[in-house]
């Protein structure tokens, strides 16, 4: 059966608009709702403050040019704790919404590579620019993944399985030493894919350990998706516009070998046309295509589709039509 999900992020600027999330994803993505996340509120908020938020044994804090290391001294700076505790409040939203629910639910975070190219060391700088400073960031926030899907599990009892999301859009820049320094002068030097692959699996088998599903997701053209499968990912999110034709080869065959595979072939932001310019029987005939083109049937393996990326650029109403229709074409391939 095909089903439905959503990336995760949403509109929206204040608690009220989270609620408003939270009852959307689940009244429109019944058979994979998920923690939704709204980065409109700031910083502490983005995909980058969401994960530090879950980080154990790693202290930040918020500078003009971003998110900076500061060491271990177990006394996070303000910034740092205004996004734990916005985290937990958005999970005490989701724990009071899910009442009597009972499925398999997600949560997002993203991964070690994305945070390495985005969080800078104590004396300026990124994290890719020094091992030990990207190896730390991997080991604290597969630490820090533990508790938190524990806390997850505790607030949505009704979970029969628990999908965490690992989303690395920086990872092909990371790979190919396309990721700018501070200065804005240079770019990175190219990590190798054995140390790539090496430090998305300390992340990923944490998850595991801990009995979750752990999914990559990156809406980046250029992701070496045979590199995340073998770094133990049971599930990929991708976009399916941005495939190239040995993506498409690789994406399949992880299909047909069990690993689940997100499709996002619903448009990301309003087209120009309006919100009946895209139909659910026109994204039926794209996957059918798709499927098509591969040899393929919508029960190969474990299919699910869903828009192309976040929809935190998106307006309110095309958000909430852009789950109606994830749904309505996961209903028409089953």
């Amino acid at each position: 059966m095909t089903r439905a999900t959503g990336v995760g992020s949403m509109p929206g600027e204040d608690a009220e608009a989270y609620a408003e999330a939270v009852r959307a994803v689940l009244g429109e993505l019944p058979d994979l709702p998920h923690v939704p996340e709204l980065p409109g509120r700031g910083a502490t908020a983005s995909m980058t403050g969401r994960a530090l938020a879950v980080l154990e044994g790693l202290d930040v804090d918020l500078q003009p040019a971003g998110w900076r290391l500061v060491g271990t001294s177990g006394a996070p700076g303000v910034d740092h704790r205004r996004a734990r505790s916005l985290l937990a409040q958005d999970l005490d939203c989701v724990e009071e919404l899910t009442q009597g629910y009972e499925g398999a639910f997600k949560t997002q975070v993203a991964g070690p590579w994305t945070l390495a190219a985005t969080v800078e060391k104590p004396r300026g700088d990124r994290g890719l620019s020094d091992h030990g400073a990207r190896r730390d960031l991997a080991e604290s926030l597969a630490e820090g993944l533990r508790s938190h899907i524990r806390d997850v599990r505790r607030r949505v009892p009704g979970a029969t399985s628990l999908v965490v999301q690992v989303d690395e859009p920086a990872l092909p820049a990371v790979l190919t030493g396309s990721v700018p320094t501070a200065s804005g002068f240079g770019k990175h030097r190219v990590v190798h894919p054995p140390e790539a692959s090496a430090l998305l699996e300390t992340v990923l088998s944490a998850i595991a350990e801990e009995g979750a599903e752990p999914w990559v997701h990156s809406c980046a053209p250029g992701v070496p998706w045979g590199l995340v499968r073998g770094a133990g990912a049971t599930g990929f999110v991708v976009d399916l516009s941005v495939l190239s034709a040995a993506d498409h080869d690789t994406v399949a065959e992880a299909l047909e070998g069990g690993v689940s595979v997100a499709l996002g072939v619903v448009p990301t932001l309003e087209p120009a046309g309006g919100t009946t310019a895209v139909t659910d029987k026109a994204l039926v005939q794209r996957v059918e295509r798709w499927l098509d083109m591969l040899g393929l049937d919508p029960d190969a393996g474990t299919l699910l589709v869903g828009p192309g990326c976040g929809l935190a650029c998106a307006s309110t109403a095309w958000s909430r039509k852009a789950l109606t229709l994830s749904r309505q074409v996961a209903s028409a391939l089953s």
